[in-house]
């Protein structure tokens, strides 16, 4: 399929508890951006309850796609694609964004691309923004880590659109693993926010936590080290929670530096690129910028407005998908347990 620079595409992300629209412009410059998040609904329940999240999506998405196109200034005649999250996800969620891009796509013909959600959060770190940084440089191959509260997996990235699982978690996420610590030591929701706002007054050296290592491969395993906080809380010991919310904190990014740093150099990186909702953890993008650094490597990151859920990296996905693969037909469906190839 082919597109130019100037081609626009309307993306659609509902793969959890974001309704978000956006259209972008050759793949790489966001015309418009807009998230209808639901944090303050799931707050009441801890975490993500997927028949709301799936039933908000449905109230909001009509609202979402019109308000992403008013912005960009856009009619329907203007697009060359609609990209869609197909997974991974809540397969409720999934559905609703993938029977509206369908939708939208029957009645104006637009073709329409599926996008894996990981290569959307892959994307966001070659996207111009609109806080004027400068995006990551293409340079390949690069490593890029993405780190939220469903995933934590590594990928090598040969070119646009060009990506490969080379590591994932085991167990918990690492922002999963964030929200059952918050939780634990009664921080609130959203889990991540939450400890490192605690973090700030704590001693991160305080109480000795382990740092998982699953000898094989770039593995990441996160559940033995919750299951180390449950311990120290339940021990009779006092521990601040600043110093608890601080320790698990750099436990965790110790892990997700190592296995970044062990799996950047095995494959001969260019670069390292971090994306997800993990990624604006300011201790994370400290320690990885230095760690990096030191290996003699760049890091790069997402602004925030693009670490968390959202449609421009589905969009800019969905470019160079479609220009390499060409577009989907509407037998395309939705995959909560969608992956990256991984050779």
């Amino acid at each position: 399929m082919r597109l130019t620079d100037n081609s626009l595409v309307l993306g659609i992300e509902t793969s959890c508890d974001e309704t978000a629209a956006a259209v972008v412009r050759g793949g790489h410059e966001i015309v418009s951006n807009v998230v209808a998040s639901q944090v303050e609904i799931h707050a009441h329940f801890g975490g993500v309850v997927p028949e709301v999240a799936s039933r908000r999506h449905a109230e909001q998405i009509t609202l979402v796609v019109e308000q992403a196109m008013s912005e960009a200034d856009a009619d329907w005649g203007d697009l060359s694609l609609i990209a869609v999250t197909r997974g991974p996800g809540l397969v409720g969620s999934l559905l609703v964004g993938v029977s509206a891009a369908k939708g939208y796509s029957l009645a104006t013909g637009l073709p329409l691309v599926g996008i894996n959600h990981i290569a959307g959060h892959i994307t966001s770190s070659f996207l111009l923004s609109a806080e004027g940084r400068e995006p990551a440089p293409r340079e390949f191959p690069s490593l890029a880590l993405v780190a939220s509260g469903g995933h934590s997996d590594l990928a090598l990235i040969a070119g646009m659109g060009r990506y490969r699982l080379v590591g994932f978690t085991r167990d918990d996420a690492a922002g999963e693993a964030l929200d059952k610590a918050a939780r634990l030591l009664g921080l609130g929701y959203p889990g991540g926010p939450a400890i490192e706002r605690a973090a700030r007054d704590g001693d991160p050296k305080a109480v000795d936590l382990p740092r998982p290592d699953t000898k094989d491969g770039f593995e990441f395993s996160f559940a033995g080290l919750k299951t180390a906080l449950v311990r120290v809380v339940e021990d009779g010991v006092e521990h601040p929670v600043t110093d608890l919310a601080a320790s698990f904190q750099q436990a965790v990014v110790d892990c997700l530096v190592r296995e970044t740093l062990e799996a950047a150099r095995h494959f001969n990186a260019w670069q390292i690129l971090v994306a997800g909702g993990v990624a604006a953890n300011s201790v994370l993008r400290n320690d990885m910028r230095a760690a990096a650094e030191g290996a003699g490597l760049s890091a790069y990151f997402p602004p925030m407005s693009l670490c968390t859920d959202n449609a421009a990296m589905v969009a800019a996905a969905g470019h160079f998908q479609a220009a390499l693969s060409g577009a989907d037909d509407l037998s395309m469906e939705a995959d909560s347990a969608l992956q990256l190839p991984a050779d």
